[in-house]
């Protein structure tokens, strides 16, 4: 099974216009997350999706393997899609552009010893969440899911609701999401469901089909999402600390 890792890279955000291209000890975000993910063990290639040539140019600089993609794709599995046309594999992990701490391990975690019968499949990162800060931070999506790990369900809300007991684990949503081919096609042939239109997840789109996601569970991670300009700050603090 041949597996490609694509980092999608937007130059167009709304929040930190040219986000892929700041600087973090010298270097671009977009740098710092291919040397984070060039570490994967389980990745037989590793390439960046750009909307646009200045991240193109910035990727032949550093000598960083890129395609470019449309500009109008309105989320990174809508990039993935277009990039898996270009880029030949069995299976793609969805590795965000905006997380220079990223670590390795949980992108191999990604990765299925073999891809079921089911035409489409996806696998899904999640990890328990330790601080109740993070349960009722509508910014980590939690997860519902049965005793094989498929899933049931994700939400901004905290699910399942604590009314008979108060003793289970929530997770959450990491961003490291894995697709077959046609799981890809699907989602760029297919319009939002009911749910995905509801909680504005963009993964939820697989669930409102009846798709085949799996979560893998990970214990360890320093998912930090660069969002804002604090964020880009606490990156480069934690970055130069080491």
């Amino acid at each position: 099974m041949r597996t490609a890792g694509i980092i999608p890279a937007r130059y167009a955000s709304s929040r930190l216009p040219g986000k892929p291209l700041l600087e973090i000890e010298g270097r671009p975000m977009v740098w710092w997350v291919y040397q984070r993910a060039a570490q994967a063990g389980r990745l037989d290639e590793l390439c960046v999706a750009a909307d646009d040539e200045r991240i193109m140019e910035a990727c032949r600089r550093f000598g960083i393997p890129a395609v470019l993609t449309a500009d109008t794709h309105r989320c990174a599995a809508e990039r993935l899609a277009e990039a898996s046309d270009q880029i030949r594999a069995d299976f793609y992990v969805q590795i965000n552009g905006d997380e220079p701490l990223i670590f390795p391990d949980n992108i191999d975690a990604a990765v299925p010893d073999c891809i079921p019968e089911e035409e489409e499949y996806g696998t899904n990162i999640i990890t328990e969440m330790k601080d109740p800060a993070e349960v009722l931070d509508p910014s980590n999506i939690k997860v519902v899911f049965d005793e094989k790990l498929r899933a049931l369900y994700m939400s901004r809300t905290p699910v399942p609701c604590p009314f008979l007991s108060i003793d289970f684990p929530y997770y959450k949503h990491v961003g490291i999401i894995g697709y077959n081919k046609p799981m890809l096609d699907f989602y760029r042939t297919s319009v939002p469901g009911r749910f995905e239109r509801i909680e504005g997840i963009d993964t939820l789109r697989f669930l409102d089909y009846g798709k085949y996601l799996r979560f893998i569970q990970v214990e360890k991670t320093e998912s930090l999402s660069v969002d804002t300009a604090k964020d880009l700050e606490r990156v480069r603090r934690r970055i130069a600390g080491r």
